[in-house]
């Protein structure tokens, strides 16, 4: 199936009126419904009144429940996959500001207990430095120092240990030069520092060691079995569906066991610091 962007608000509404259509055409009630379901007749009610997306899961229950299928199955499930797609494009996020995001952000990590980033391209603002990240958004427009505080701010997450957090980083991602060597050699040691918080799991996927056969495409995070979130070039794709989560915590897993933690991480980090270190004596 192929997404539209312009067409992922408009989902909802779509999805709530067909399935509203379907019940009524199996001649039931919201309430009969919410019965065979084991949903609340409030839950159905907003679903239908397009209040709240189901998950794949509640379209499936009600599917069965209506004993709905062929194309009109196939119609209901690809309506509901499109309502739990999300496209955030770049120049609208600017035009709200970054700060926003950042806001945006923070409270999506206050509800996540479990993360896991997976990062092939450059270090994140959770793990940044000021410098680094002061650098990251050098080409925002406008004042960003508002933007670089509270990336800042952001990093007391890390520390609340009823969360847990996995990061993965590609060689080419720890060693990315997005600032100068003695900044770079700052960012490799505070790398370092944070490995060794009791929440936080940093994990280095050197390159050269080992043939890797999988292909990194894309920048993303997974938030509990919830959402994921795949950064692109121009704007960040939200994915709800079980199926989207569970398949991109598969291709984690993946990684995961190309990666070097603890000690091992430190000793490449402490390496690649020291080449840093040398250059910026030149």
């Amino acid at each position: 199936m192929t997404f539209e962007p312009e067409r992922l608000g408009q989902s909802r509404s779509d999805l709530a009126e067909a399935l509203r259509s379907a019940r009524k055409r199996a001649g039931q009630t919201q309430t009969w419904l919410a019965r065979r379901c084991n949903m609340s007749q409030t839950k159905v009610s907003n679903i239908e009144n397009g209040k709240l997306t189901p998950a794949m899961v509640d379209i499936e229950l009600i599917l069965e429940a209506l004993e709905t299928t062929g194309h009109e199955a196939e119609h209901l499930l690809s309506l509901a996959r499109t309502a739990n797609t999300e496209w955030q494009n770049l120049w609208a996020s600017r035009r709200r500001g970054v700060e926003k995001k950042q806001n945006e952000l923070s409270r999506l990590e206050s509800a996540t207990r479990e993360f896991r980033y997976f990062l092939p391209t450059m270090i994140t603002g959770l793990l940044a430095t000021p410098e680094y990240i002061r650098a990251s958004v050098s080409r925002n427009p406008g004042d960003t120092s508002k933007t670089v505080a509270k990336k800042v701010e952001r990093q007391s997450v890390l520390l609340d240990d009823s969360k847990s957090f996995t990061f993965l980083l590609t060689e080419q991602a720890v060693r990315w030069p997005l600032v100068q060597p003695i900044a770079m050699t700052m960012q490799l040691d505070h790398l370092a520092s944070v490995s060794r918080i009791p929440s936080v799991r940093v994990g280095v996927i050197p390159l050269g060691l080992t043939p890797i056969s999988e292909t990194p495409l894309n920048v993303f995070t997974v938030y509990d079995r919830r959402l994921v979130q795949v950064e692109t070039a121009t704007g960040a794709l939200i994915l709800r569906d079980h199926r989207d989560v569970t398949a991109y915590r598969e291709e984690f897993n993946r990684y995961e066991e190309y990666a070097l933690f603890g000690d091992a991480c430190r000793d490449l980090l402490s390496e690649w610091s020291m080449i840093f270190t040398r250059l910026r004596k030149y």
